[in-house]
């Protein structure tokens, strides 16, 4: 294989917006699988698009966990 050529793999992250990624895992998996995939408190206490963003956003451990379940969640489907 040539050094230029990508094996498939799983998708990326590029073009894809923190609002896009919490948006759509809350619409696909709802709120409380969330939590039990990535317990963090913006998804258990009165959870919200804007509470988690705001966490996600000072908070890069949790943000890279929601990332990484996101792409597992893309991965399958």
């Amino acid at each position: 294989m040539d050094k230029n050529e990508k094996s498939p793999s799983r998708p990326t992250l590029e073009g894809i917006t923190l609002e896009a990624i919490v948006t759509q895992l809350s619409e696909r998996m709802g709120w409380e699988a969330k939590d039990t995939a990535v317990p963090i408190r913006c998804f258990t206490h009165d959870p919200s698009i804007k509470s988690s963003l705001k966490f996600l956003r000072r908070t890069p451990w949790a943000r890279k966990k929601v990332e990484e379940l996101y792409l597992d969640h893309q991965a399958r489907n």
